[in-house]
């Protein structure tokens, strides 16, 4: 295979976290990708290589952007958390004092903070969903709030990998006022920091976006279970539904419809650079932009730790990210994404990363070729690390 030629800003110290990058290409299946790092507010690496697009004949650009699928719920909940801290919505008041028509079926007492740590029951629909209603807000939205939980709303932790989206997409839309969550999302948290991050692209916009593709390379299994184990193991259970009805989650990700639709939960658009700014903005002392040094805790003090009963994997959540412990410390976090996507922070150094890579892998959580990533760049900031 030919050696790829990366491109990039590539600061003193990161040479080796590009070599690392480079070799993913060459062992781990890698066909187009992106990675970034900030330290302390700076951007010290903002690399890219491959091809954008199924026919490998359009180069991966700076700037290029990809689905982030899962990656996006970060960007969800701290939509969220600004609402918190306006006192525009409260996290242990019902979700139906908001939105009333979300209390049927028994949801009455599920609770914003039960929504956020995945404790809602809220996972999937029970019925089969036609593939195009999740292209149109106010048909999905209402087929939402009919929806009836899983188990008792509280009780349990279980992933609610497409539905906590528009939960929160539409709660956003509704305490804010604003016109779409999209609306939203761009003038508070994409406008203040610069970021190119969308849900739901403008028609000129889809031509330069990464087209998915499946990465043939047997990758190493970081987590107990993976995707393709979890759903083969029971066809009909709750994790194929959730992340199989309507079909089009899954089989529909390169088409217009699905990147020009709001699909909070999984069909964000972003670039690699703009999930390392996101991450750092929130482990930056000095940086309020997004959230105040009062609230950042929130994205990884722990809410809920469990054996996963969707995911069958120990997950530890906060308020909309996953987070981890590394010595004594909890202030990892972060949201893998389908395929191998990671935006991950740690304030205790101040540092944000952003991976984006159009080739998917079967990770569950973290993927071998982000895992290799980080550890390189713990390296090269001199830092101890530890898998998540």
């Amino acid at each position: 295979m030919t050696a790829v030629r990366v491109e990039g800003q590539i600061e003193s110290g990161f040479e080796s976290v590009a070599q690392v990058f480079a070799d993913n290409f060459q062992q781990c299946g890698e066909q187009g990708a992106a990675f970034s790092v900030v330290h302390e507010g700076k951007l010290l690496l903002d690399i890219w290589a491959g091809s954008r697009d199924k026919a490998a004949q359009k180069p991966w650009l700076e700037g290029t952007r990809s689905t982030i699928f899962s990656a996006g719920k970060a960007l969800v909940a701290v939509c969220v958390l600004q609402l918190v801290e306006r006192g525009l919505l409260q996290l242990d008041q019902p979700v139906a004092a908001y939105w009333p028509e979300f209390a049927a079926a028994n949801k009455a007492k599920v609770t914003v903070r039960q929504v956020l740590c995945h404790r809602s029951g809220v996972n999937a629909f029970h019925e089969p969903v036609d593939d195009q209603a999740i292209f149109d807000w106010a048909t999905i939205v209402e087929r939402v709030a009919a929806e009836a939980p899983w188990w008792e709303p509280g009780t349990a932790q279980g992933y609610s990998p497409i539905l906590y989206g528009w939960v929160l997409g539409e709660l956003v839309r509704r305490a804010s006022g604003a016109s779409s969550f999209n609306d939203y999302f761009q003038a508070h948290v994409a406008a203040p920091l610069g970021l190119d991050m969308e849900f739901g692209v403008a028609d000129v916009a889809v031509a330069g976006l990464a087209d998915m593709a499946p990465n043939r390379e047997k990758l190493p299994q970081l987590n107990r279970h993976g995707m393709t184990e979890i759903m083969r193991a029971d066809p009909r259970g709750l994790a194929n539904r959730a992340f199989g009805n309507p079909p089009s989650l899954l089989f529909g990700t390169n088409s217009d419809n699905w990147r020009q639709a709001q699909i909070p939960a999984a069909n964000a658009q972003s670039s690699a650079r703009s999930l390392a700014r996101f991450y750092g903005s929130l482990c930056d002392v000095v940086d309020e932009r997004l959230l105040s040094n009062v609230m950042k805790p929130a994205c990884w003090t722990p809410q809920s730790q469990a054996d996963d009963s969707v995911l069958k994997n120990d997950i530890t959540f906060a308020l909309g990210f996953m987070c981890w412990a590394s010595k004594g410390s909890v202030q990892r976090f972060g949201h893998p994404g389908a395929g191998g996507t990671l935006g991950y922070g740690d304030a205790e150094n101040q540092l944000g990363v952003g991976y984006v890579t159009r080739s998917m892998g079967q990770a569950i959580l973290l993927d071998h070729r982000a895992d290799r990533l980080l550890e390189a760049t713990y390296g090269a900031l001199g830092l101890d690390y530890t898998k998540p």
